[in-house]
């Protein structure tokens, strides 16, 4: 046994052998309850939890604790204390609760990532009565402290990189980018972290840094999708268990073990800090989005068959290990999760509706610390293979109540009305960042046949909403080019069409009616590009359907 842990233990039991000379027992309140509100990092070398207490009343023929209040420090894979006797801090029982604990100040350090909850010890057994609160600012960490980047407008576009030159005479203002973290481990790239050194690809991670630098030194704010796909080589990346399945696009990150955390971690914080904007050579990414849809289990975040509450703590568990790795190296960095646009789709054991995600997710957040999530939604017409989306309540499944089963651009207030509600909001009182990462609008009807006026149509109405709506930040549309696979599924979104020939590469041909209406959306002259969609959509004008709108004034 340690020095510092016999000193650390000898502390309450003296006090407690006092007050047992003193009156002859320990204090009687085994079954006390606490509350831990707050879990901070102050001065970078001190993390102090706070909270309060409430005294139980001991049952005749029930063991007395021992008067006092233990704090212990729990890794994102463990579940419970267990037998654990280490506790990390002690404090006597009362109605106030405060512990302050040295810290390294190393982002490393696995202190950063912990939760920490307080127990009471009956007999020789210490049991939590708390909830578990994690480290809120990570951001008071970070080394990279420049403000978000001023966007100038919400027009964004998924980019093709040998396209720049077009995408930036478009005046792109956002776009996407897509990280599959199980294509960059392993190779000859070495990243050292806490201890251990992991060994990265180096050649993709050049690419990376082209595409990211290529995009954010022009002015363009880069938001990474951060994807997990599933490696032989390295099971540690998936749930422990998970197999490979034939309908699983992407697999949760694990942290549910000691070496999938370390592992996931060790990725996480080597992307943030390289990404973080301090080296010009290697760009920004300024949003960081943790999975694809993820309230899809099935295709894109699979973790095997489980309902909805499990699996959503087990996501949340990943989702605050990106943040952390995340902010505490760039500190004005944003933080999101993906959803699609079943609002209250069904919950099976693979596929969940995204209202009944996102409120397990944010009770669970301030539960445990309210840190600044962010929600990246993909609101695409209903359904996909249709452009319009001003005529979606015809299908019966879209409304303007909070109990639609899909939240669209036809009604994307219930999204954002929702977020307005004081116990959604941040920990100090404001609505919680939106983007628009994924939606498009095809120009291909299974139908029709080409419907290039009415995509970009729908495209002008659509911008014009989300400009006027206050609490979205960004709109990404996808796609800068058609991609082959999508339009043989009448899904082309593109703004140029693509040649159907090529198999080794993305080629532009043609573009379509939607392009200078993109290019112009955000300009003094965007009613002038758009005068045309108002007979398609059936209006006279934009302000019919666009609460606010000024453009016209």
């Amino acid at each position: 046994m340690k020095k510092g842990k016999r000193i650390r233990e000898a502390g309450p039991l003296l006090l407690g052998l006092l007050l047992t000379a003193v009156f002859g027992c320990f204090t009687s309140f085994a079954y006390d309850s606490a509350s831990l509100t707050t879990c901070t990092v102050e001065n970078k070398n001190t993390v102090v939890v706070t909270g309060t207490a409430v005294s139980g009343t001991l049952n005749e023929g029930e063991t007395p604790d021992d008067g006092y209040y233990y704090l212990f420090e729990l890794s994102p894979y463990e579940a419970e204390i267990g037998t654990r006797t280490d506790y990390i801090s002690w404090c006597n029982k009362g109605g106030e609760l405060k512990f302050s604990l040295p810290y390294s100040g190393d982002v490393a350090d696995s202190m950063l990532y912990s939760r920490f909850v307080v127990a009471l010890k009956t007999g020789n057994t210490y049991q939590a009565i708390s909830n578990p609160i994690y480290i809120t600012n990570p951001e008071e960490m970070a080394s990279f402290t420049e403000e978000y980047p001023d966007s100038m407008s919400k027009k964004g576009l998924l980019i093709e990189l040998d396209m720049l030159g077009d995408a930036l005479n478009l005046g792109v203002k956002h776009t996407t980018i897509n990280i599959p973290y199980h294509h960059l481990i392993g190779g000859d790239l070495e990243y050292s972290y806490n201890g251990v050194t992991y060994h990265f690809n180096k050649e993709l991670i050049e690419s990376y840094d082209r595409m990211i630098s290529s995009f954010s030194n022009k002015g363009i704010i880069v938001t990474a999708i951060l994807l997990n796909g599933w490696n032989e080589a390295f099971p540690e990346l998936h749930e422990a268990g998970v197999p490979k399945t034939s309908g699983a696009l992407y697999y949760g990150f694990n942290v549910s073990t000691k070496e999938g955390f370390e592992t996931t971690r060790a990725l996480l914080s080597f992307m943030a800090e390289r990404y973080s904007g301090s080296n010009y050579n290697h760009g920004r990414v300024s949003n960081w989005i943790v999975g694809n849809e993820v309230n899809n289990n099935k295709n894109w975040n699979y973790v095997g068959p489980m309902e909805l509450a499990p699996y959503t703590k087990l996501y949340e568990k990943c989702f605050r290990v990106a943040y952390t790795a995340i902010k505490s190296h760039s500190k004005n960095a944003r933080v999101f999760f993906s959803t699609d646009y079943e609002w209250r789709r069904e919950n099976s054991t693979l596929m969940y509706g995204a209202r009944d995600f996102i409120d397990l997710f944010n009770a669970g957040i301030r539960a445990e610390g309210n840190i600044d999530w962010g929600l990246a939604y993909h609101p695409y017409p209903h359904p996909l293979t249709e452009p319009e989306f001003w005529d979606d309540d015809q299908t019966g499944a879209v409304n303007d109540t909070v109990d639609s089963p899909v939240v669209n651009f036809k009604n994307l207030n219930v999204l954002t009305d929702y977020f307005q509600q004081s116990h959604m909001r941040t920990a100090d009182g404001r609505v919680r960042h939106i983007i628009l990462s994924e939606e498009g609008f095809t120009s291909d009807s299974p139908t029709r046949g080409k419907v290039y006026d009415i995509q970009a149509a729908a495209y002008a109405y659509a911008y014009y909403l989300v400009d006027a709506n206050p609490y979205i930040d960004a709109f990404i549309l996808n796609r800068q080019v058609d991609s082959v696979v999508e339009v043989n599924t009448s899904c082309a979104f593109g703004i140029w069409t693509v040649d159907m020939e090529r198999n080794d590469k993305v080629a532009a041909v043609m573009p379509k009616n939607i392009y200078n209406v993109f290019k112009y959306i955000d300009t003094k002259q965007s009613l002038k590009y758009t005068e045309f969609a108002k007979e398609i959509i059936g209006i006279s004008s934009w302000s019919e359907v666009i609460p606010g709108f000024k453009l016209e004034e």
